[in-house]
């Protein structure tokens, strides 16, 4: 749908909240999103519903876990982080310029859901 890489010296809500703004006209019946513990807070959750009209739900790992724990929808963004590192431009970031990185992902998914459509295994 949408990829923003930024700069390393931009937080996460702040780049959350420049990719999110733009999607609010073609995602109109968006009511809820996922998002980890990074984003937890009354101010940012208090933003997207206020602007966005999207309720944030935070998936935490549960209280006294102690080393792996599969956290609820988190898998989706890990599946998500693999298929695009199979693809070994993406692997390590190479790119001087974000919109570079930016182009290399949207092709690395196009490629993904292509062979999807085609009904062929994955890379």
């Amino acid at each position: 749908m949408k990829v923003k890489v930024t700069a390393a010296n931009v937080g996460d809500r702040d780049g959350a909240k420049q990719t999110m703004r733009p999607l609010k006209k073609y995602l109109s019946r968006m009511k809820k999103v996922w998002m980890d513990g990074g984003y937890d807070g009354e101010p940012f959750t208090q933003w997207a519903l206020n602007e966005l009209g999207w309720e944030i739900e935070i998936t935490h790992r549960p209280e006294g876990s102690k080393g792996f724990q599969l956290v609820p929808r988190r898998w989706v963004v890990e599946r998500t982080f693999a298929w695009i590192c199979k693809f070994r431009r993406l692997s390590k970031d190479y790119e001087y310029l974000t919109e570079a990185s930016e182009s290399f992902i949207y092709a690395a998914m196009i490629h993904v859901m292509i062979r999807r459509l085609a009904h062929k295994p994955p890379i």
